[in-house]
């Protein structure tokens, strides 16, 4: 069978059992490794996937696997189960909602190139905002859209901490004065 056809069956077979889990399957590959199989699933959904929740995931499609010998075939096979890296491209709606508040480089059909925040999206456009303005970005228009890695936090996030962090404290000191009364 060919691989890319194996790939393509594993993937209708697992796609309904991962979506059951609440998961989205965003990318599975199924490709020879020595005498086994490696079998890897990228899987995410809003708000983000947690290493707990990828083991959930490795064991139920390790179960899927093990019960029925026509997803896969007969063999012995290696399971990598993730989350999307910061590079994956931006191709669903989804992904731009999950990018919200995330710095993005967008290269657009006619050849120009958008970098700026997520602000907002929905099923035919995402919103950035680019240097103070807003801007739309029809999907249509897009051509690749990737999220950049952030080494630094921004200063406006910064201070949003340390303002949070200034109130915390200042609910603290009220409550343990409410007690000494």
């Amino acid at each position: 069978m060919h691989a890319a056809t194996a790939a393509q069956q594993v993937r209708q077979r697992l796609e309904p059992l991962v979506a059951a889990a609440g998961y989205d399957l965003e990318d599975l590959v199924v490709a020879p490794a020595g005498r086994r199989r490696l079998v890897r699933v990228v899987v995410d959904k809003d708000g983000g996937v947690s290493l707990d929740e990828c083991a959930e995931v490795s064991r139920l499609v390790s179960a899927a696997l093990d019960a029925d010998d026509e997803i896969l075939g007969p063999g012995a096979y290696t399971l990598e189960v993730s989350s999307p890296g910061v590079g994956r491209p931006l191709t669903q709606p989804r992904h731009w909602r999950r990018s919200h508040n995330r710095l993005v480089r967008v290269a657009r059909v006619d050849g120009s190139v958008v970098v700026g925040r997520v602000v907002d999206s929905d099923d035919t456009r995402a919103r950035l905002r680019v240097e103070g303005d807003i801007v739309e970005v029809p999907y249509v228009q897009v051509r690749s859209g990737v999220v950049q890695v952030e080494l630094a936090k921004r200063a406006d996030e910064e201070r949003a901490d340390e303002e949070r962090a200034d109130e915390e404290r200042a609910d603290e000191e009220r409550a343990d004065e409410g007690e000494g009364r």
